[in-house]
Formats: structure tokens, sequence, C-alpha cells
């Protein structure tokens, strides 16, 4: 595939299931898939464990949405900034809702093979977003 289509599928994948979208999880990640996230403790294994994480995410964060800023491709590779915004009114890992407005920026390194995202690597602004909830304290300034 060329990179304007790899490009396209890594935008789909990382736009449409915060739209509510989880069928495209099944149409885009391969069943091999594996997805690494520093903020859960083990990566994330085929679409079912892509959509449980995209759902714990939803039901914290019932209006998310994430949109695509950047892309950059080259061969199978697609590198993508992205910004996760939502207002926090259900449970997040114990969290309570705090109904405060969150916005994080996040970047995705994805891998694709015939056509479906096989292997990612995403770090984004966790911290950041405990600080926005208010349950970590804000880091001093200098």
């Amino acid at each position: 595939m060329s990179s304007e289509q790899n490009k396209a599928i890594v935008r789909r994948l990382i736009e449409e299931p915060w739209k509510g979208d989880l069928g495209v999880i099944d149409e885009l990640v391969d069943l091999k898939y594996v997805g690494y996230d520093p903020s859960v403790p083990e990566p994330l294994r085929g679409p079912d464990g892509f959509k449980e994480f995209v759902s714990s995410y939803r039901a914290a964060y019932s209006d998310a949405r994430i949109t695509v800023d950047d892309q950059i491709a080259e061969g199978d590779k697609v590198a993508t900034r992205w910004t996760g915004r939502g207002k926090h009114d259900g449970d997040l890992m114990g969290v309570p809702p705090t109904g405060k407005q969150v916005k994080v920026s996040g970047l995705t390194l994805s891998r694709l093979a015939n056509g479906k995202v096989i292997e990612e690597y995403t770090n984004w602004d966790t911290l950041g977003m405990m600080e926005q909830l208010g349950v970590v304290p804000e880091l001093a300034h200098a």
C-alpha cells in the first residue's frame, strides 16, 4: 500500500473508535496486533484488546474525541501526532468523575501489514491528564 493509503488507515483507526465506531477496529486491526502504551500495564493484544482500551476511556469520557494533528509515513510505518479531548464524566481507573474538561497530546508510531495495523507504540501525556483531573498535584514550573 502507498504511504497515503497507510496514513488514511491509521487516521481512521485513531479517530473513528472515539466517535463510537468500534467496528472499524475489527476492520483495520490485525489479529496479531500488539499495542505498546506505557499508561497500561500490559500490551494491548488483537482487536479485542484495542476495543477494551477504547471502551474503558469512552466510559470515563463519554464525549471523548481524538483528532489527528499531523502524520508522516514511510514504507510500512506511519507516525501520527494527535490530540485527545473530553469531559471526565465516568469512572477512570478508580478515579470518580470530576466533570473537568481534559486535553492531552500524544504520538503513535504504527506499523502496517496487508492493509491492517499490526503493531503500535504510543506515548501520550498521561501525567498531564491526571493533573487536569486534579488527581496529582501540578509540577512546579520554573
